[in-house]
């Protein structure tokens, strides 16, 4: 291997990990600043959970990231779950009918999608590579 390509892998691999900390570390204050909006307004509502599962879901893609060094499609479309199902228990009451359709039928694509995935991961699993011997 080229000493250019390795001083360019290696240069994106530490901005790929100080991106990862940021990203880490803005999720954390995003947390922080949840807590404390519960904390004054003195109740917990079903979208404040569900923001916070959020959160929760970002953390545990970065963390999977730093561990394996690879980002499962699944953990993304979760997170596009939660947040569609947020949107529609915040803003149901102003949307129309087929805002609502068109959201729960995003809804149902990704969880189809998620299952598709997983079937593809257990049915047709990609072949060991070297590495992983």
């Amino acid at each position: 291997m080229g000493i250019y390509r390795k001083v360019g892998l290696k240069s994106v691999k530490i901005v790929e990990h100080m991106v990862l900390v940021v990203i880490a570390i803005a999720t954390v204050f995003a947390i922080g600043q949840e807590i404390h909006h519960i904390f004054k307004m003195g109740t917990v509502a079903l979208a404040d959970l569900l923001l916070l599962f959020i959160y929760l879901e970002v953390l545990a893609m970065v963390a999977n990231y730093i561990e394996s060094g690879k980002l499962p499609v699944r953990m993304p479309l979760y997170i596009a779950i939660v947040a569609l199902a947020r949107y529609l228990i915040l803003d149901m009451k102003s949307m129309d009918d087929w805002r609502i359709i068109g959201i729960a039928m995003a809804t149902l694509v990704l969880a189809a999608t998620v299952i598709v995935i997983r079937w593809g991961q257990l049915k047709l699993p990609y072949p060991k590579s070297h590495d992983e011997d």
